[in-house]
């Protein structure tokens, strides 16, 4: 099906809901009309967009109608021209926009986020560097007036962490993070460093879409629930309670830890969380490997072993390895500013899903 074939087809439903949901105005379903409700409200800005784009085309043979008339006189024939040149940019640049608008929508884009950080090679300092990642997140998040609240640590003496989990809640949230997922390499002298020889050490950072009960059925005899007692950096008890949670998913051997609350049943329940959301990873990474044979976004894949970028402190420089940017800025950027970074991801893997479009 063409692109036009597909907007014709929208245009000819968003007439049909309008008529029925001016039906269902006194109708008693009040599910149905909000389901119809959404959908239409789904469509309009791309029906608006192609009822413009139409028009720009409408305009454009007005115009060429009065090049091609040989009774025009070379003032209007130079207006026209002008005109011309606008109306086929404006046409051009309708087009693309027509063509974004009919992209796949991500289905997790709207969800909540599970956040994970775990410090890799690099003992001590790979920790530390975590801890400056879940920073950079979480000034990033909260500068889009979302919020970050840890649901798991395991923090170390000198204030890195070797894991950290969070969930990231607030609109958008998901597409603002979606491609950060992978191995961030950091390259500096670390404080203990008494030589200044610069290290590299590293940071894996997953980022699951938030489950919830329906996405995953979890059945409760899968589960080997485990309590402790908690403890803090150097190994001193936190509190005198088993608060601890460890649940273990037998099928999978997928082991999840909470200690951060003071009450069991809070750590429970955001371990089950965080349980179901990765579950629900892997369910969508099984799907996604079904389908890799036809396309795989090279951003979007979100493959943790992969390198995918580097910060190296003596040059201020941030590098994205999948699309090649290099930014000067180190020190903005560990502050939050993640915007460049974030919106060449996103043009980048649009792109390429233009690209297989066309292929297609």
């Amino acid at each position: 099906m063409s692109l036009f074939d597909k907007l014709n087809a929208l245009q000819r439903r968003h007439a049909e809901l309008a008529a029925r949901l001016a039906e269902q105005e006194t109708a008693a379903d009040a599910t149905l009309f909000t389901r119809l409700s959404r959908e239409y409200a789904e469509l309009d800005p791309v029906v608006e967009s192609y009822a413009d784009y139409q028009g720009l085309n409408e305009e454009l043979e007005e115009t060429r109608s009065i090049l091609e008339d040989g009774d025009s006189d070379s003032e209007m024939r130079e207006m026209a021209t002008e005109e011309l040149r606008r109306l086929e940019a404006a046409i051009d640049s309708g087009y693309k926009a027509l063509q974004i608008m009919l992209l796949p929508k991500d289905p997790n884009e709207g969800r909540n986020v599970i956040l994970e950080i775990r410090a890799g090679t690099g003992g001590e300092e790979a920790a530390l560097f975590s801890a400056d990642l879940f920073r950079m997140y979480g000034k990033f998040i909260e500068m889009r007036r979302g919020k970050v609240s840890v649901m798991s640590s395991s923090p170390t003496d000198l204030g890195g962490y070797k894991e950290l989990i969070a969930q990231v809640s607030g609109s958008g949230v998901y597409g603002m993070l979606k491609y950060e997922s992978g191995v961030h390499r950091v390259q500096r002298v670390p404080t203990t460093e008494a030589g200044g020889r610069i290290h590299t050490s590293a940071c894996t950072v997953a980022i699951l879409p938030e489950a919830d009960e329906v996405d995953v059925q979890v059945d409760q005899k899968d589960l080997r629930i485990d309590v402790y007692r908690a403890s803090g950096p150097g190994g001193q008890s936190v509190n005198t309670t088993d608060s601890a949670v460890r649940i273990t998913h037998l099928p999978t051997g997928l082991v999840v830890t909470c200690q951060d609350e003071k009450s069991q049943h809070k750590n429970k329940d955001k371990a089950m969380t965080v349980l179901q959301s990765r579950l629900f990873d892997l369910e969508q990474r099984a799907a996604a490997d079904e389908r890799s044979e036809a396309r795989r976004s090279q951003v979007g894949s979100g493959d943790r072993s992969e390198r995918i970028r580097t910060y190296n402190f003596p040059q201020s420089r941030v590098t994205d390895h999948r699309i090649n940017l290099t930014l000067h800025k180190l020190d903005q950027v560990l502050e939050g500013e993640l915007d460049q970074v974030v919106d060449a991801l996103a043009a980048h893997d649009q792109a390429e899903q233009l690209a297989s479009l066309g292929e297609g």
